[in-house]
């Protein structure tokens, strides 16, 4: 009956023995798991550590894994550097620990282990640098939208939700240039939240050029037929409708008014004398500068073009993202301390910065077999568990289905 409780749960352990005529209530099979408890694991040399959400957003707690045998050997209730510190304190033979770029348990590890290597995970690096030239790209949109010629709005060519946003964005300025000018006298970040009323994040934001996007654009349905469209139009088919219609038969599934919406504006840009150019977002542009060319369209290609002759810096950028990226998948630890050199006077100098703080960490993971992945599988075999227990299963009954004996 044990083993029926640990691997499915209450309920569905007591459906299955009703079947094999053994009726045990689910009460009794959850008392049974707890009453034998979580086995005491194999003392592990090395681990992965990891937090998991109890409740997205709100409430996260603490996974540990023994990466030699592949196996979770412990829940932490919360994500705190002091619990996680606590539980190591109690494993000095470990000799290296597997984490993700969060300061909290690099800091538990430090003081409770000082003596382990610590290894950055490899996924997370590659993410974050991704994301490193996403925030370039956005702190250049400015320069961007100056390079595609979109610096200029003629609020005529505005559809009413452009011209919503773009009224959002004339807003967004006012605030920008109090904060920015506050700024400029040296004031403090703590006294501009207190002398404007908004909040330090946005302060940081706009501080770091973050906030400067006319059209919050996102991706649209029509993107991957935009070139049959304008070579529909170039032909002279002009009615929405009919151009939807088509697009059916070719497998969009989007509906009839994101068709009329793109005619309305591609007949409004030929009528007016200055064109409205929308600049794309600043995630669609870092997607578009980073993938191969033969893969863009003849647009897309012209666009990445003036870009990059425009604001040479986010070609700068891209390369050393790129360069970084290369190092981690060759594990090319030498090329790390030119790297970081580099990369302190860029656009990227912000990641470059936290990678330097983090540097023997991040050594390890380019030089090191382990890395943190498999904390991220058993996050997901978790995932599982609690699901099949509705959310009900408290830390006790979570810990004993997930290390299991044996």
């Amino acid at each position: 009956m044990h083993y029926v409780a640990l691997i499915l749960g209450g309920r569905p352990g007591q459906n299955l023995t009703q079947r094999l005529l053994l009726p045990v209530s689910n009460d009794t099979l959850l008392r049974t798991v707890r009453r034998r408890g979580t086995p005491r694991p194999v003392p592990p040399t090395v681990i992965g550590i990891d937090d998991w959400a109890w409740r997205r957003n709100q409430r996260y707690g603490t996974i540990l894994c023994d990466l030699e045998r592949r196996k979770t050997i412990a829940l932490l209730p919360d994500r705190e550097a002091a619990t996680a510190e606590a539980w190591l304190h109690g494993q000095q033979q470990i000799e290296i620990v597997a984490r993700d770029r969060g300061g909290g348990y690099g800091l538990a590890v430090a003081r409770a282990l000082p003596q382990a290597i610590q290894v950055a995970d490899r996924w997370h690096l590659m993410e974050n640098a991704s994301s490193a030239f996403v925030d370039a790209v956005r702190k250049s949109m400015r320069q961007i939208r100056g390079a595609i010629g979109a610096a200029t709005i003629n609020p005529e060519l505005l559809t009413a939700a452009e011209r919503l946003q773009y009224e959002g964005y004339l807003r967004r300025e006012e605030i920008n240039a109090t904060i920015l000018t506050l700024a400029s006298r040296n004031i403090p970040i703590k006294d501009i939240v207190r002398q404007t009323g908004h909040s330090r994040g946005l302060v940081r934001r706009i501080l770091r050029g973050q906030r400067s996007d006319v059209f919050r654009v996102r991706e649209s349905s029509l993107e991957l037929h935009l070139p049959w469209l304008e070579e529909q139009w170039s032909t002279g088919e002009r009615n929405g409708a009919a151009l939807w219609r088509q697009l059916k038969t070719q497998g969009f599934r989007g509906s009839l008014r994101v068709v009329i919406e793109w005619a309305t504006r591609r007949r409004r840009a030929e009528q007016a004398e200055s064109g409205l150019t929308r600049t794309p977002s600043s995630r669609t542009i870092a997607r578009l500068m980073t993938v191969a060319r033969d893969r863009l369209s003849k647009a897309e290609t012209i666009t990445v073009a003036t870009i990059e002759s425009g604001v040479p810096l986010l070609i700068e950028a891209r390369d050393i993202i790129g360069a970084f990226h290369t190092m981690i998948r060759q594990k090319s630890l030498a090329d790390l301390p030119p790297w970081l050199e580099r990369a302190q006077e860029s656009l990227v100098a912000s990641f470059a910065n936290g990678i330097m703080k983090d540097q023997a960490a991040v050594a390890a993971a380019i030089s090191s077999r382990w890395s943190n992945g498999q904390a991220e599988g058993q996050i997901t075999k978790l995932k599982l568990v609690k699901r099949q227990m509705y959310g009900r299963g408290k830390l006790d009954l979570l810990q004993a289905r997930v290390v299991l004996p044996g």
